[in-house]
């Protein structure tokens, strides 16, 4: 069994506050972001405490994997016995009532001799499993739409479309910049290479896979890495110049960010999963990401406004920026953006899992877009995700791919080309992208940001003029949104 013991943030009600002064552009310590050393001294648990906890681990016959730089979750792993002994519990396997498979959870909440405060143990069981938001094949005639208009094989797009689209110009391409993914399952890197041998292209980003507690990196048929490789396809193709392409692979949510917010070189991370909603575990390494800087874009899913059908999580968070779908048309294969509507699967709606309504969104809720006045909705932005996307994965290329996976990870690499521009006026990263997206949403120049998606249905919501619960404020508008970020507000 592998687990992730994670303790509890010291001084946590003061971060808050501190977060609120970092994304204050009145504020003096505007993007003023930590370093983790600096995070781990002002908001990481005890080093007693830490060091604590790693002794007991080892005492109980678990294997730890490695410390910490934040020390806030230790990775373990060891026999069903030794878990049991533990932390006093008894692991059963169970049929599960809605899955045809069954699943393992102790028979009580564990108990730790310990004598340091506990936050929460990650992997105790696997009642839950992580879904991916990629869809493969034609769509009902509900989202029918006008032909598409790529480069690939039957007009479909492929990752410079979308970037041709969204951004238009060719001096920005993520140089000097490091972008995180966070996948569930390991790739094959021939699939990648296929993919651009296949539209005519040459990628030369470096990419490097970090392997979360021992999970594989690779990928060898029949395993499917559809999710994983047209994530890095899509980023890839969105900032062609980055630094490295940095591939998180692991078996738990928790370990996964605490890796990436432990390992700090990348600041804009992409997330195309959604898994059971754990807020205690993980808003606190959300936290760490915007206290560092780094931006965190997750799919809101591919059912609609049935988002809990759907697996939004964690694209609800309030820490994450979440990214919805639309259905892109251009002037022609790697033409210019022309149209833009809401996509009919957009994952969209009030908050399943009653994330409280945060403030930066509560101007925005109104009649007209039906927004929930007590819970967070989502998305906040979106992108392409109409199935006319061509992809190469599991060992062949193929047409009609489409999902919000295809719009969390081209964000997340628009972001890069912002925080490069930023890195050449000599500003910080653009960082938690919640506070600066809003505000442009509410400025009189919205429209010149943000492709303001004004039709378009997701089952419930309609997409309208300004915020709504299919696109949010909608898709990226070129340099002026760059800019924007880049130079603060």
């Amino acid at each position: 069994m592998e687990l992730a013991i994670e303790l509890p943030l010291r001084n946590g009600d003061r971060l808050p506050g501190l977060l609120d002064e970092i994304y204050d552009s009145a504020s003096p310590l505007y993007r003023h972001y930590l370093t983790v050393p600096q995070f781990a001294a002002a908001f990481g648990p005890a080093a007693a405490d830490y060091e604590t906890l790693v002794r007991f681990a080892s005492a109980s016959g678990l294997r730890v994997h490695g410390l910490a730089a934040n020390r806030l979750v230790l990775d373990v792993d060891g026999t069903v016995a030794a878990v049991e002994r533990a932390f006093h519990v008894k692991i059963g396997i169970y049929r599960h009532p809605s899955e045809a498979r069954t699943f393992f959870a102790p028979d009580r909440e564990p108990a730790l001799a310990l004598g340091v405060p506990v936050l929460h143990i990650s992997g105790l069981d696997d009642y839950a499993l992580p879904s991916s938001h990629f869809v493969r094949g034609p769509e009902p005639a509900a989202s029918a739409s006008a032909p598409p208009t790529g480069s690939g094989p039957g007009g479909n797009f492929i990752g410079s479309d979308v970037r041709a689209a969204y951004y238009g110009g060719t001096a920005l391409t993520g140089t000097g910049q490091s972008l995180g993914l966070f996948e569930y399952a390991g790739y094959n890197i021939d699939d990648v290479s296929a993919y651009f041998t296949a539209v005519g292209q040459t990628s030369t980003v470096p990419v490097v896979g970090v392997s979360v507690n021992g999970a594989s990196l690779g990928c060898r048929l029949p395993c499917d890495d559809a999710e994983q490789v047209l994530d890095m396809e899509e980023a890839l193709s969105m900032a062609p110049g980055l630094k490295q392409l940095v591939v998180y692979v692991g078996r738990n949510d928790v370990s996964i960010l605490n890796q990436m917010a432990s390992d700090d070189t990348s600041k804009q991370l992409s997330c195309s999963w959604g898994w059971s909603p754990d807020e205690v575990e993980i808003n606190p390494i959300l936290e760490e990401f915007a206290a560092q800087g780094q931006s965190f874009l997750v799919a809101t899913g591919d059912y609609g406004y049935q988002l809990a059908k759907g697996g939004v999580w964690p694209a609800d968070e309030q820490m994450s920026t979440a990214v919805g779908g639309t259905d892109l048309t251009t002037t022609g294969p790697g033409g210019a953006w022309e149209a833009e509507t809401g996509w009919y699967y957009s994952g969209g709606g009030p908050s399943p899992d009653h994330i409280p309504l945060p403030a930066y969104q509560a101007p925005f809720v109104n009649q007209r877009n039906m927004g929930s006045r007590k819970v967070r909705n989502v998305p906040d932005i979106a992108g392409d995700a109409k199935t006319d996307n061509f992809s190469c994965y599991d060992g062949k290329c193929y047409t009609g791919n489409g999902g919000t996976s295809y719009a969390a990870p081209l964000w997340a690499g628009y972001v890069a080309l912002a925080n490069q521009l930023a890195s050449a006026l000599n500003r910080p990263p653009v960082g938690y992208l919640n506070p600066a997206l809003y505000e442009l949403g509410g400025s009189s120049t919205h429209s010149d940001v943000f492709h303001d998606e004004i039709s378009g249905y997701n089952g419930r919501y309609f997409a309208v003029r300004g915020f709504d619960l299919v696109t949010g404020f909608g898709s990226p508008h070129g340099d002026a949104l760059l800019k924007a970020l880049a130079r603060g507000l």
